[in-house]
């Protein structure tokens, strides 16, 4: 088996370290979705795990991987929440005696701050832990080696912008804007195909990796079936955050150059999308679909924490684009722009802004 070297994605690493700008410190909407979806993961596992094939198998470690794990704390949070379900699963069914250790692997790209990631271990944990860099566009394991796998808020991203957003002679050349939400429909379809072949690559991978019978929870960001891309919350976010780019540029801070050719390589799907997706690759049953919604209230949403939950996940591709010296400037317009935002953003979230997938390799 050789892995996947054809395919060199992009690395949109998370901001590092543990200052008052990391994602540490600033990633309370992922650890909202964490949190939101820990039961419904509890009873995934004790309806779905098949802990007596486990035993017949004589496999003495379950291994797990959090694919895009970022810089913690989150993803701590998530893996010590699967395997407390996995061993209540083992002990409800008289299987203490035959309880496995677990082993976990931490996943992100290479760029990654696996230092932060390292540092900040829980000390008691119940597992051995692995950090494997790489991207999971592509194979990151041995066949069969994997029997869960976990990933949140990581398969939103793109490998790469896609290459027609650039070109001023395609009808998908995005001036303006650095986004697809309220773009014209070649703009969308373009992002859409990229979407597709990334998430093709990434099945193609699981699928090798996983064991028959192991189960593979996805939480991503969402947008419910029909909804149009414009009225997405996530969309919304990024129009302001467009928007707040183009008023910089007209004062002269950046060029419209830099805004034309700037584009985030973010999707949002919809279960339509992932069921099609899924089904065509055929290697999976889908054992769970739906749209959630992680926060109970609009009020969760802060000028505050939103702008600092933005800054922490997009100021590495901001700045590697239009320089650091902006970013302050930018997020301070855009903290300022949240009255407009969050008006906008309260008609969305009874809708469902979050996307809960189970699938079990068949």
């Amino acid at each position: 088996m050789s892995n996947n070297t054809n395919m060199v994605p992009e690395s949109y690493p998370m901001n590092g370290g543990d200052g008052s700008n990391s994602y540490t410190k600033n990633s309370y909407f992922q650890r909202a979705g964490t949190n939101a979806m820990k039961a419904i993961i509890d009873d995934v596992i004790a309806e779905k795990l098949d802990v007596e094939k486990q035993i017949s198998s004589s496999k003495s470690t379950l291994r797990i991987a959090d694919l895009g794990c970022s810089v913690g704390p989150n993803t701590f949070i998530a893996m010590q929440n699967i395997i407390d379900a996995v061993q209540q699963k083992y002990q409800s069914h008289g299987f203490a005696s035959h309880m496995p250790e677990f082993q976990v692997f931490f996943n992100d790209h290479t760029s990654s701050d696996f230092n932060t990631l390292f540092a900040s271990l829980p000390p008691e944990r119940p597992y051995f832990a692995t950090g494997v860099p790489g991207s999971f566009h592509g194979r990151l394991f041995p066949d069969f080696s994997l029997d869960f796998v976990h990933s949140s808020f990581a398969l939103q991203w793109l490998s790469k912008v896609p290459e027609e957003l650039l070109n001023k002679n395609s009808a998908a050349w995005n001036k303006g804007r650095v986004h697809y939400a309220s773009a014209p429909d070649e703009v969308a379809q373009a992002y859409t195909a990229q979407f597709a072949k990334d998430i093709t690559t990434f099945l193609d991978g699981r699928a090798k990796e996983l064991v028959v019978g192991g189960l593979m929870v996805l939480i991503m960001p969402g947008i419910p079936n029909g909804i149009p891309h414009s009225s997405s919350a996530t969309g919304l976010m990024f129009d302001f955050l467009g928007h707040c780019l183009m008023d910089m540029a007209k004062e002269g801070l950046i060029s419209e150059v830099q805004v034309d050719s700037f584009n985030l390589p973010i999707y949002v799907a919809s279960p339509k999308e992932m069921t099609q997706l899924v089904e065509r690759n055929g290697c999976f049953s889908i054992e769970r679909m739906e749209m959630t919604q992680p926060w109970a209230r609009v009020d969760d949403l802060s000028g505050q924490a939103c702008t600092m939950h933005l800054r922490a996940g997009m100021e590495g591709i901001i700045s590697k684009h239009f320089g650091t010296e902006i970013i302050d400037e930018l997020f301070d317009r855009y903290c300022k722009k949240h009255g407009e935002i969050i008006g906008l953003l309260e008609s969305k979230l009874n809708e469902g802004n979050q996307l809960f997938i189970v699938l079990k390799r068949i």
